[in-house]
Formats: structure tokens, C-alpha cells, sequence
């Protein structure tokens, strides 16, 4: 008998595993991936990226997506964040700012739009452990240079990362058009930090391991932090089909499928769920019982519903390598390293609510078989042959360019939910996650607008071209909402430290929780609320609650 099992090993499960394990807590962390060491991590765009090292192929776990103009369903790796011992952030570019106050009341602020909800606590709730997150995991920024950022307690463990020398072209052109670039705050050691090295700015960062461990990752710092204790112990290759319920009406542990098939069962106290929010919901919703036939802890029907994923939107400005010399754009380092706050909240009149989002510029390389792809289809027709070449020739040898992306929220609404599919199963036999989207229309309006601006910035930077690339897509792996928390059980899955309405030792602790994706890349979030869960779970277990 375990204290806690953790199922899932990312952003929700890392801080989870460390908190209880130093607090002397017998825990089991099952992750259905495998568990990868720096040397495993290739900066081979194919394998790291086309050839599914983090995520499964569509054989083997597909989602199917159903979407708003889609003739027919259709299998889709759409919510796959990861499938390995770190989960996504052993991937991830790093991006880690921090919810806005406002992003936590924007029912009351706003009023309803589409399914928004205020959450069920502020953020000075969540600033101390905001601080935690950024402290534990090696978080590199300028605190007080983010001019929209609430308060904070403590300043960035780490200073920025070197930035390449354009990053001062951008910060000029974005006062004159009065705009206030900042450091982009990134879970990248920017000085050796906690036992681990420094950047080696090789710009393999978002959608690659780092093979020099100066990644944040939850694999390299809290996970690694966790086992030191002798409290934690991991099984990878693990899936877990089932949370199981014992005559008590509490959760007892779960069922999981080894590496062979063969089914094995875990016993313990607390069981936290951190799978993120689309296979979260699919997990629940596949533990039937006579006590939650609908799945467990949907009494209130909601496990699934208001699934978020984040709107995006896009730019880019092309220089001619001819006129543009002595700018930076020459330099090695990839990183240019700047964030606008500046367009977070819309003026009157340019949506339907007042919400814009975070841009971050990005120099750095992406890689040449997504970039071919990109070129490819840039346009109102898709190019091949010799067209292809020349635009290949002109990005690489003739030009810079420098890109931008938008994030944005993604609005919950009552047409973008996760259901279990009829139809098709996974290698394992079990019924797939179905995920329905519709994304609202202000996503677009917003992002068009954000897009306009900041190419305003890139022309005053003295841009050859100005291209817009998109506005208001849907980013397919940041996940949230299935399993919203709130006080009141008719309207939330969890209470506002994640456990699960009726069922007393059962926690939700990933992106599922969040009532409101926010304009920010929601890792630093996810990985704070799960410490603020932590916590009350030691208090509570000390207590005697969750005996």
C-alpha cells in the first residue's frame, strides 16, 4: 500500500512527487511513456520530431478529432502534449510567464462569454507558488521588466539569456511605437544552476530533449529531486486503464497494463490523476462503477466539457541580407529573446471581450523540414519544385526573418468537449479520447488584430516584407478545462485544490483544473497550482481527512 499513486509525470505530477516525497510520503509515480536519458535526446529533426520519440503514433493511441467542418471524424494526435517520464516539459521551448490578476476573475470582470468562468481562487493565492515553480525548475528572467505582471514576492532565480544583439533593434522600434518589449522568462539555466549547466544556445529547445540538461524540464529538476529522497519511487510503460473504487465510495488505486500486457494493480491512500486534461477525462470517464457509471467523479456530468486548448496567431518580417548588415541577424545566438505584454488586454471594440494575449518573437531555427512545409504552403496554393527551391533559396541565402507568435485564450465553450469514442480503440483495446472543437470567433478577431500591431513594430524595424500567417488557430498540445475546479459541486469537477467533488482522496492536478486558459503558455501555472495542491494534501493527510 502506497501513500499516493501519481499517474502522469509531467507539469501536474512533478511537483506532486517532490512535495510529498520530502515530505516523507510513500509515492508511486506510473507514466505510460518511456523514460529517456540526456544522451537519448537527438537534434535530428526527424527522429526528435516527425517520428513520434514524445508522442505515439496514430496506430497505437490516436485521438479522433471532430471538428467544426470536418466532413468526418477523423484519427489526430490534436491534445497529445507527451508520452514519457517528464511529459511535455521535456519538449517544451520552455516559455514560463505567469497568469495576469485579471485572468482569474474574468467572468466577474467581463460577463459571460461563451462557457468563462471566474476561478475559484485570486492570484495572490497562487503567487507564492508561483515563485516556488520558478525557483525549483531554474527560471531565467528580469523581474519588474514585465510592464503588465502582477506582484511578485521574490525576483527570477536566474538573469535572462543572452539575447542576440537584434533583440535591441526590437526593444527601440517597440518604444517608438509605443510598445515595452521584455526578457522572455524561460525554464533555460542562463548560469549553471541546482547541479545542472548552462545554455549551450544551440537552439534545438521547442520540440527536442536537451541533450546538455540545462533544460527546466520536470525530468531533469523535480522528478530527479523527488527519487534523491528514497520516498518516490517510478514505473514507466505503464498504462493505467483504470482508477479503481472501493466500498468506501474512495478511490483505492488504479489497474495498469505493463510493458508485457500484463494487468497490475496499485494500492494507495491518494490517488492523483496528471495524464493532462484530454487523457485525464479519458481515464476517468473509462472508471465505471455502479457508484459513477457515467465515470468517476462526474456526478455532475461535466468530466470533459469545457476542454481548452490556446488560440494562436502568427507574423513574420523578411530582411534582405543586403541591407541589413551589423543588425544582429548575423550573430550566432539564436535567441532573440523578447515578449510584448503590451496587447494582453484589447481596447474597446476590437472583440467581443477586452482579451488579447503574449507575443513572443523568435529567431531562433526551426527546423528545415517543417520550414519546407511552412514555405510550402504559404499562400493560397501549395507550391512544389522549383517554386519550393526558390523560396528555400531565398529564406536561407538571401534573407532573415524574423517570426512572432501570439497566445491567446481559448475560450470555453458548450461545442469543445472530450468524449470516449464509439468506434475506435488503442493497442490496448480501450476506447480512444473523441475530442469535439469549435472555437469561438473573437479568437480570430483578436489574433488579426495583436498580428497588425506587432507587425507595426517589425515595420518600423525597417522590414523588407510584412506577411501575416495566421490568426486564432487552435495549438493543438497546450490542454486544459475537462476537469474545471470551482466550490460549487453542480458546477465543477474538483474544488479549488483539485479534489475531486465526492470523491474525498481523489485529486485532478494538470492543466485540466483551469476554468481559463489565460494568454500565456500555462506551464508555470500548472506546475504552481500542483505545489498549492501538494500542500493541502500534506495538511489534510496530517489532519487525518484523507485517511
Amino acid at each position: 500500500m502506497k501513500d499516493v499513486v501519481i499517474v502522469g509525470s509531467g507539469a501536474g505530477g512533478g511537483p506532486l512527487a517532490l512535495a510529498l516525497s520530502r515530505a516523507g510520503f510513500a509515492v508511486q509515480v506510473l507514466e505510460k511513456g518511456p523514460e529517456y536519458e540526456r544522451g537519448d535526446y537527438s537534434r535530428d529533426e526527424v527522429s526528435s520530431i516527425w517520428r513520434g520519440t514524445f508522442t505515439p503514433c496514430l496506430g497505437d493511441d490516436p485521438h479522433v478529432l471532430v471538428r467544426a467542418g470536418l466532413a468526418a471524424p477523423r484519427r489526430s494526435l490534436m491534445g497529445w502534449t507527451a508520452c514519457c517520464v517528464g511529459g511535455g516539459t521535456v519538449h517544451m521551448g520552455s516559455y514560463c510567464s505567469r497568469l495576469r490578476p485579471a485572468d482569474f476573475m474574468l467572468r466577474s470582470l467581463y460577463g459571460g462569454y461563451e462557457a468563462v468562468a471566474d476561478w475559484p481562487y485570486r492570484y495572490e493565492d497562487l503567487e507564492p507558488y508561483y515563485t516556488r515553480a520558478e525557483w525549483e525548475v531554474g527560471v531565467a528572467g528580469a523581474a519588474g521588466s514585465d510592464p503588465c505582471e502582477g506582484p511578485r514576492s521574490r525576483p527570477y532565480p536566474l538573469p535572462p539569456l543572452a539575447a542576440n544583439p537584434l533583440a535591441a533593434h526590437l526593444d527601440a522600434a517597440g518604444r517608438r511605437r509605443g510598445a515595452r518589449p521584455f526578457p522572455t522568462p524561460r525554464a533555460i539555466n542562463s548560469l549553471p544552476y541546482e547541479g545542472r549547466p548552462a545554455c549551450s544556445y544551440c537552439a534545438f529547445c521547442a520540440g527536442y530533449g536537451c541533450n546538455t540538461g540545462a533544460k527546466g524540464s520536470v525530468q531533469e529538476t523535480l522528478l530527479a529531486r523527488a527519487r534523491a529522497t528514497g520516498s518516490r519511487t517510478g514505473r514507466s510503460h505503464a498504462m493505467v486503464r483504470e482508477i479503481t473504487l472501493g466500498p468506501d465510495g474512495r478511490a483505492r488505486g488504479c489497474v495498469y497494463l505493463d510493458e508485457l500486457g500484463r494487468e497490475q494493480e496499485v494500492r494507495a491512500r491518494v490517488v492523483c490523476v496528471c495524464c493532462s486534461a484530454v487523457e485525464s477525462a479519458r481515464l476517468l470517464l473509462l472508471s465505471r462503477s455502479a457508484r459513477f457509471p457515467d465515470g468517476l467523479a462526474n456526478d455532475s456530468g461535466l468530466v470533459g466539457r469545457n476542454l481548452q486548448f490556446h488560440a494562436t496567431s502568427a507574423g513574420q518580417a523578411r530582411f534582405d541580407r543586403a541591407r541589413h548588415q551589423g543588425k544582429g541577424f548575423e550573430h550566432p545566438n539564436p535567441f532573440i529573446g523578447r515578449s510584448l505584454m503590451d496587447y494582453y488586454f484589447l481596447p474597446a471594440g476590437v472583440g467581443e471581450l477586452p482579451k488579447g494575449g503574449m507575443v513572443i518573437f523568435r529567431y531562433e531555427g526551426i527546423g528545415p523540414v517543417l520550414r519546407a512545409r511552412m514555405l510550402a504552403e504559404q499562400g493560397p496554393r501549395l507550391v512544389w519544385g522549383n517554386e519550393l527551391k526558390r523560396r528555400l533559396r531565398d529564406f536561407y541565402c538571401e534573407s532573415w526573418t524574423l517570426e512572432f507568435e501570439v497566445q491567446h485564450d481559448f475560450f470555453p465553450n458548450d461545442r469543445t468537449y472530450v468524449t470516449l469514442d464509439p468506434d475506435v480503440v488503442d493497442r490496448w483495446g480501450l476506447p480512444v479520447a473523441r475530442i469535439h472543437l469549435d472555437a469561438p470567433l473573437h479568437h480570430g478577431t483578436a489574433g488579426r488584430w495583436i498580428v497588425e500591431r506587432t507587425l507595426e513594430i517589425l515595420s518600423e524595424m525597417g522590414a523588407d516584407e510584412l506577411a501575416p500567417l495566421y490568426a486564432g488557430e487552435t495549438a493543438s498540445f497546450l490542454v486544459h478545462g475537462t476537469c474545471r475546479a470551482g466550490k460549487d459541486p453542480r458546477f465543477a469537477v474538483v474544488d479549488p485544490y483539485c479534489r475531486a467533488h465526492g470523491v474525498p482522496n481523489l485529486f485532478v492536478v494538470d492543466g485540466s483544473f483551469m476554468p481559463t486558459s489565460g494568454g500565456v503558455p500555462p506551464t508555470l501555472t500548472i506546475l504552481a497550482n500542483s505545489f498549492r495542491t501538494a500542500d493541502h494534501i500534506i495538511a489534510q493527510a496530517r489532519s487525518g481527512d484523507l485517511c
